[in-house]
C-alpha cells in the first residue's frame, strides 16, 4: 500500500492542479460576458486599495506571530529580524513544492544560533495554528449541516499542538535525530513546550480575520454586501484559504482558494462578481507579499549599512 501511495504521490499534485484549472476555466467560459460587463467605481478602487493595505498588514502580523512561536521555546531572537526573514521568504511559497519558504526560515533561524530542532518546529507549528485559527473562524459562519464536522476537525487540530501530545513526539524525534544516550536525556527534555501556545493561536485568529477583511473589501469593490452575508464571507474565506494551505500541488494556494471560494459563495453572489473578486484578491495578495518583501529587503540593506 505504501509503495502504491509513493508511486502516485508525484502525480497527485498535477491531478489536483489540473482539476482546479479546469473548474476555473469552465466557470470563466460560462460567465465571461458578466465579467466583461463589470465596472469598478471610484469607491471600488478605494476599497481595493484598502484591501491591499490590510493584506500587507496581515503578512507583517503573521511574521510577528511566527516570532511569538519561536519565543515559546525561550529563544533570544530579535523581532525586526523575524519580520524581515518571514517577509523575505514568503514569496518562496509560490515555487513548486510549496516548502521553500519553510526551508528559508529554518536556514535563517539556524544562522542566528537557534537549534535546528527548534527552527523546524517553529515552521511546523505555524501552519497547524493557522489551520486551527481558520477552522475556528469558519465555525462562526458555518451552516448547521457542516457545524459538527468542522467543530470536530477544529478540536483535532488544536489538540495536536497541546504540550501533552506534542512534547512526546518532539522527544521521540529528537532522540532519533541526535541518537541521544541516557546520559544526554536532559538535553531532550529541555526541548519542549511548557504551555499551550495560546498567544500565537490568538495571533493566528487575528491574522485570518485581517486576511478575511481584505477579501471582504475586495468583494465590496464589485458589489454591495448585505450585513447578514458578512459572517458567511468570512467563513467561506477561511475554509477556502485553509484548503489552499493544506492541499498538495497548489503553491501558495493558487487555484484551490479561488475554486473553493467560488463553490461556497456562488449561491449568494453572481459568478461574474465572484470571478472578478477572487482574481483581484489573488493579485492583491501577491502584490502585498511582494511589497512587504521589498520593504524587508530595503530594511535589511539599511541595517547592513548601519
Amino acid at each position: 500500500m505504501k509503495k502504491v501511495l509513493s508511486d502516485i504521490k508525484p502525480y497527485l499534485r498535477w491531478v489536483i492542479l489540473g482539476l482546479t484549472i479546469f473548474f476555473l476555466a469552465k466557470t470563466l467560459k460560462d460567465n465571461w460576458e458578466q465579467v466583461l460587463e463589470i465596472r469598478i467605481s471610484d469607491s471600488g478602487w478605494v476599497s481595493l486599495g484598502t484591501a491591499f493595505i490590510i493584506t500587507t498588514m496581515a503578512h507583517v502580523w503573521s511574521a510577528v506571530v511566527w516570532f511569538w512561536i519561536i519565543k515559546e521555546f525561550h529563544q533570544k531572537v530579535d523581532l525586526r529580524w523575524a519580520i524581515r526573514v518571514y517577509l523575505l521568504t514568503n514569496l518562496a511559497k509560490y515555487l513548486p513544492g510549496n516548502i521553500w519558504h519553510f526551508y528559508g526560515r529554518v536556514t535563517a533561524t539556524k544562522q542566528v544560533g537557534v537549534t535546528a530542532e527548534i527552527a523546524i518546529l517553529s515552521v511546523l507549528i505555524e501552519p497547524v495554528l493557522m489551520a486551527a485559527a481558520a477552522l475556528g473562524v469558519a465555525l462562526v459562519g458555518s451552516t448547521q449541516e457542516n457545524l459538527f464536522l468542522q467543530f470536530l476537525c477544529f478540536l483535532v487540530v488544536i489538540s495536536i499542538i497541546h504540550p501533552r501530545i506534542l512534547n512526546p513526539v518532539i522527544k521521540y524525534l529528537v532522540k532519533i535525530k541526535l541518537k541521544v544516550s541516557k546520559s544526554d536525556s536532559k538535553a531532550v527534555t529541555e526541548l519542549k513546550l511548557k504551555r499551550y501556545p495560546i498567544k500565537p493561536f490568538l495571533g493566528e485568529i487575528c491574522f485570518v480575520l485581517i486576511r478575511g477583511s481584505g477579501f471582504l473589501l475586495t468583494i465590496l469593490a464589485f458589489n454591495p454586501v448585505e450585513l447578514n452575508h458578512v459572517l458567511l464571507i468570512f467563513s467561506a474565506f477561511s475554509l477556502a484559504w485553509l484548503l489552499g494551505l493544506v492541499v498538495p500541488g497548489a503553491p501558495g494556494g493558487v487555484g484551490v482558494f479561488e475554486a473553493t471560494a467560488l463553490a461556497l459563495l456562488e449561491q449568494k453572489f453572481s459568478p461574474g462578481i465572484l470571478l472578478s473578486a477572487v482574481a483581484f484578491y489573488r493579485l492583491i495578495s501577491v502584490l502585498a507579499e511582494t511589497f512587504a518583501a521589498g520593504l524587508a529587503w530595503l530594511e535589511q540593506k539599511k541595517s547592513k549599512l548601519n
